[in-house]
């Protein structure tokens, strides 16, 4: 064995009885139960497919055959490119992306004691932090201001989004109306409609609301989006005990049943558009009435949920490398340390949404900037050991002798760069060194490093022309939204 790559020794939780178990569960959830899709367009495309329409309750029971031609037809990888089409995300190709945060509404400060509405300029500030760390290949907004009226808001967002990074992005599309204006700025960054369509900046967002409902807005704006082919991320965000039943299994069959369901729909719309199997489940924490981010089960459902997507051939997107705590701890760093281990190994796509402070209480960049340092650490665990007659280096061995030391050796001058992991700020330093420099802990060199990244920072250079165009479609998506809602 030449390589042993982690990568390739996939971590599991289930074995092929048990997908195929919840496989059936949730073919027959959706056959006898069926899910509400309130909107007509949709329940028309289900209803020609062969699937049993009752348009008085906006139901739809799903027959085998329908979920499983949509699966065989649906498109299994596809790639997002950011303004620089260098600048990739690839899912469905044994990569791993992360991503940070579409949007919170509200800011947590440096010290994570206080927060705040976020703003637009909290938006250029994230893209531009974003833009500085090395393994976020998925640029979010991680705010969703406020100040902006929601009726063009989305739109703002990505035009300064595509602003202040060249790297792909990820914010929350509102409706079909803001869809259009979105779609226009894309054609504008790449020049023309064909090559926005070849070259997606992003995906749709369709999130099913559990237990077994659409909404309408998330349906019908990939009405708008199918046009331009744009992939489409599946996933609800079921809660064992609360949204779905009080046990593991049971929540993984109706999430799997609920994301079959949303792959019916983004096919029935445009057959063979790339979709994302979002398996975020989480568990609902009975004592203080909170969703759970980061509780062991949120590390097996993850698995869990991986496998079923990869069984049926899709990638996945996974809710792991979070935390249920408010600031960056020991609880911060073991919850986001071991769910993104588990989810790296399961083979999951993309990890997120990265930056979260708690369960949706804010968006953080101290939070932001030790899951980070956290990826890097997974990421050289994932890149396994060398296992060669070079990296062995048996005639160093028979030099150094007995009792040796390899320090000066060329052979470790020539490997140890590429072997070990060096961390940007976790502590390493004898007793008396780690006193001289103040004795910081982890929170106080996060800190550092955020104010660092910042100072450093560089927005891409956009040419003056196409800023005033991105600010045109801006206006004019104002002007017209904002007097259709009136």
């Amino acid at each position: 064995m030449e390589n042993l790559d982690l990568a390739k020794m996939k971590l599991t939780v289930l074995d092929e009885k048990q997908i195929a178990k919840i496989h059936n569960a949730s073919l027959e959830i959706l056959s006898s139960k069926g899910v509400h899709i309130p909107h007509k367009e949709a329940l028309d495309l289900f209803s020609e497919a062969g699937a049993i329409v009752d348009y008085k309750t906006e139901v739809v029971k799903i027959p085998e055959k329908v979920v499983m031609n949509c699966l065989a037809i649906a498109g299994k990888k596809f790639t997002t490119y950011g303004r620089d089409c260098s600048k990739t995300a690839m899912f469905g190709m044994g990569k791993r992306n992360y991503n940070t945060i579409a949007g919170e509404a509200l800011w947590i400060n440096d010290d994570c004691t206080e927060r705040r509405y976020t703003t637009i300029e909290d938006v250029r500030t994230a893209a531009q932090f974003a833009q500085e760390l090395e393994f976020i290949n998925v640029v979010g907004s991680m705010a969703d201001p406020q100040e902006i009226p929601i009726e063009y808001r989305c739109v703002l967002v990505t035009a300064e989004l595509l602003k202040k990074t060249n790297k792909p992005i990820t914010f929350w599309f509102y409706d079909r109306g803001t869809a259009k204006f979105i779609l226009e700025l894309f054609t504008a960054i790449r020049g023309s409609k064909e090559d926005a369509i070849k070259f997606p900046c992003t995906y749709a967002f369709l999130e099913p609301i559990s237990p077994l409902r659409f909404p309408k807005h998330g349906i019908d704006l990939l009405f708008e989006t199918s046009v331009f082919s744009m992939p489409v991320s599946i996933g609800p965000m079921a809660q064992v005990g609360l949204s779905a039943p009080g046990t593991l299994a049971g929540t993984l069959a109706q999430e799997n049943a609920e994301i079959l369901a949303g792959v019916c729909v983004t096919q029935l719309i445009k057959p063979g558009i790339p979709v994302c199997y979002g398996g975020i489940p989480h568990a609902f924490d009975m004592r203080t009435t909170q969703m759970i981010f980061a509780g062991p089960e949120q590390a097996l459902m993850a698995v869990a949920m991986t496998q079923m997507g990869k069984h049926y051939g899709l990638p996945v997107y996974i809710n792991v490398g979070l935390t249920d705590s408010k600031v960056v701890d020991a609880q911060a760093g073991i919850e986001a340390g071991i769910t993104l281990t588990c989810g790296a190994m399961a083979g999951a796509d993309i990890f997120g949404h990265l930056g979260i402070c708690g369960v949706d209480q804010g968006t953080s960049l101290m939070i932001l900037t030790m899951q980070h340092e956290i990826i890097g650490y997974v990421e050289r665990m994932m890149r396994g050991i060398e296992v060669s007659d070079e990296a062995i280096g048996i005639d160093t061995i028979k030099s150094v002798g007995y009792g040796g030391t390899y320090i000066a050796e060329e052979h470790t001058v020539s490997h140890f760069r590429k072997e070990l992991w060096f961390p940007k700020m976790l502590d390493r330093d004898f007793w008396n060194v780690w006193v001289e420099k103040g004795k910081k802990q982890l929170d106080e060199r996060c800190k550092e490093m955020k104010t660092q990244l910042l100072e450093k920072s560089v927005t891409p250079p956009m040419d003056d022309k196409m800023t005033k165009e991105l600010d045109r479609i801006v206006e004019s998506a104002k002007k017209h939204l904002l007097t259709e809602r009136k």
